[in-house]
């Protein structure tokens, strides 16, 4: 199930947000906070082109994330589950140029500045540079 982010505070937005060190153009990130007793909780909103792309929630004091989900290509949200997504940068040449987003199912969502997020081919290798959970 995915956080209610009304009840969280805003903590900081980053345009171009950055993915393993390196800015991805159209990439707009908001991250939130919330105390839950003696801990933060942390919530990060990532979407392109104005459309949300995912969603990575935990603790501030947590390497990783404990949960994520990815939206769909058809507009809804793949389940929740645990860890950090898997997502990998698409190029164009040497340039960052989008993401791609593994769903739980396994299927790659991409996504890039001006285009509608589109399903790529099942076990692309998209990027050198990959995060999983």
């Amino acid at each position: 199930m995915l956080p209610d982010l009304s009840g969280w505070t805003p903590h900081r937005t980053v345009l171009d947000a950055p993915f393993e060190g390196e800015p991805v153009p159209g990439l707009r990130a908001d991250y939130f906070r919330r105390p839950e007793g003696d801990r933060v909780a942390t919530a990060g909103r990532y979407a392109m082109a104005g459309r949300e792309l995912l969603m990575a929630w935990g603790y501030v004091d947590e390497e990783h994330c404990r949960h994520h989900a990815v939206r769909a290509a058809d507009g809804g949200w793949h389940e929740a589950v645990d860890g950090c997504p898997e997502v990998e940068l698409m190029r164009d040449g040497q340039a960052v140029a989008g993401l791609a987003v593994r769903t739980p199912e396994g299927e790659w969502i991409r996504v890039a500045p001006g285009r509608s997020p589109s399903p790529g081919p099942d076990g692309a290798r998209l990027a050198a540079k990959r995060r999983s959970g």
